[in-house]
């Protein structure tokens, strides 16, 4: 029995889930799983197949490596098991990720239910303590919103709140906050004299050189996890709430949502755990059998690699290039291919991509390419700008947008920084090279409407500085946080916003915020 939290990762952050899940889908759904090897192994062949997991020699053929991606999966409440026949089948959750909504929506939703006990903590071979009664990530963000705590280490993770955090009474909640503060002045030493053999790994063992690593592994990929929410961030070591995404954080802790019931019984548990943002309950009626048909068989596999490119690119809709390209890796008829993708996905899925572009936005200049590059595909894909990547001429901004609808041009400077500031040397570079050397990049003779920066975050004297350099030019500008222009992409076709909007929103002279638009 797991003496502290516990979650299963076969991988560490959860951005392959969407992945995974099409492939198990593909392999296993409709499928009886308990006891057959066979279907195990060709899961686990297909997420060699997809690159999801490393090829090598398995250290058995029992499928064992299938069984860890699929506990992986259920944990989440994305598939459960029917009792009446045997069959994995999707929850409501895995569903709306396999038709194209966010995974990061669904899946935030998914990690702030996660609770113990759980059928998935419950299951042979994980058991963990039925001391513990507690949403894990949702206790803690409550300790990050927390005046006294302010953020959070990996350490304390591991070496207090996992093992010592066992429900969500006020009681408990104060005798953590007094813990970890006493953590911060002395260390190791106020642990308890038994703590190895207390809190001991599931296999047993204490490696003498790294006695804590099983639990620091816990802790790193339990901050992976509330970090795929888009929340919280991890920076010099240090776990925060996001500053633009506080409200929403304290929104998330003003509903005390109910624990989930009967979770010895798994298919209640799992269909009311998976439950995604869109349903209140899972009325659905899986008894009738369906006959695997080639045609099946063929949607699972382009609905496979489809999510696997959603999540690469912003895809805002069904283009025939698209349709191409879906062609030739899965070998079925074209027109074939274009009607699946555009019943399923008639308005594409952007939402996937941005997991992939919020973590951008804090990498530093290690893929800032890759961030202006992800920028001028968001602009011209989802906005309906003509885009230019003008980045790699030097002395330029990263991104030049035109709209011939509206008649103006723009620009657009990628700051992968999680509080980026806008420096003296970066100010003559706006106000000089960028906005006053214009005409060295462009061939519009189209009005400058704005310019805007990009970043994670932004420090305190943005505005400001903002507005100094409006001041220099007479151009409006605007600075807008990844979260927030995340925001905007999905608000973009639902609100009918226009390149108008754009103009507006971005021309702010301070900091975009939700209330913006």
């Amino acid at each position: 029995m797991l003496n502290y939290w516990w979650v299963t990762r076969p991988k560490r952050k959860l951005n392959s889930i969407p992945e995974v899940l099409s492939t198990f889908a593909e392999m296993s759904l409709d499928q009886e799983w308990q006891g057959q090897r066979g279907s195990h192994l060709s899961f686990e062949d297909a997420l060699e197949e997809a690159g999801l997991k490393r090829k090598g020699e398995r250290r058995d053929q029992t499928g064992g490596g299938a069984r860890t991606y699929r506990a992986w999966v259920a944990s989440l409440g994305l598939i459960f098991t029917q009792e009446s026949t045997g069959k994995v089948k999707l929850t409501l959750a895995g569903e709306a990720i396999m038709s194209g909504d966010s995974p990061v929506e669904v899946l935030k939703n998914q990690i702030l239910k996660y609770q113990f006990p759980s059928s998935f903590s419950l299951s042979r071979g994980v058991q963990v303590s039925s001391r513990f009664k507690i949403r894990p990530f949702y206790f803690l963000l409550r300790l990050l919103s927390d005046d006294r705590i302010l953020y959070l280490t990996e350490e304390e993770i591991a070496k207090v709140v996992v093992v010592e955090a066992e429900n969500e009474t006020e009681k408990c909640y104060e005798y953590i906050v007094s813990r970890i503060h006493e953590f911060r002045s002395k260390g190791d030493s106020c642990l308890e004299e038994d703590f190895f053999e207390k809190y001991k790994s599931s296999k047993g063992d204490v490696n003498p050189e790294y006695p804590y690593r099983h639990l620091t592994d816990l802790a790193n990929t339990l901050v992976n996890w509330l970090e795929y929410t888009q929340l919280v961030k991890r920076d010099t070591g240090e776990v925060k709430i996001l500053e633009d995404k506080i409200p929403e954080v304290n929104s998330i802790l003003s509903s005390v949502p109910n624990f989930i019931d009967r979770p010895e019984q798994h298919e209640y548990f799992q269909r009311k755990y998976g439950l995604d943002p869109k349903h209140k309950k899972d009325i659905r009626n899986l008894t009738e059998t369906k006959t695997i048909t080639a045609k099946i068989i063929a949607e699972h596999k382009i609905r496979q690699v489809y999510i696997g490119e959603s999540l690469k690119r912003p895809i805002s809709k069904i283009t025939p290039s698209l349709v191409d390209q879906i062609t030739d890796q899965t070998g079925f008829d074209n027109k074939l291919v274009e009607e699946t993708l555009l019943r399923l996905y008639p308005r594409g899925s952007v939402g996937a991509f941005m997991t992939e572009y919020f973590e951008m936005a804090f990498k530093g200049r290690d893929e800032a390419t890759d961030f202006e590059k992800a920028t001028v595909e968001l602009f011209q894909d989802v906005f309906g700008f003509e885009t230019k990547h003008v980045g790699p001429i030097g002395l330029t901004p990263d991104v030049l947008l035109l709209s011939d609808s509206e008649g103006y041009q723009a620009i657009i400077d990628n700051k992968a920084y999680s509080k980026y500031t806008i420096s003296n040397d970066h100010h003559n570079r706006m106000v000089h090279n960028y906005i006053g050397n214009l005409s060295r990049y462009s061939d519009s003779s189209a009005p400058l409407a704005f310019f805007s920066y990009i970043a994670g975050g932004f420090g305190k004297n943005f505005d400001s500085q903002i507005q100094g350099i409006v001041d220099s030019t007479g151009i409006s500008g605007s600075g807008i946080s990844v979260s927030n222009m995340i925001k905007l992409v999905e608000c973009y076709d639902v609100k009918g916003y226009t390149h108008k909007t754009i103009h507006d929103i971005f021309s702010v002279n301070r900091q975009v915020l939700l209330s913006d638009f």
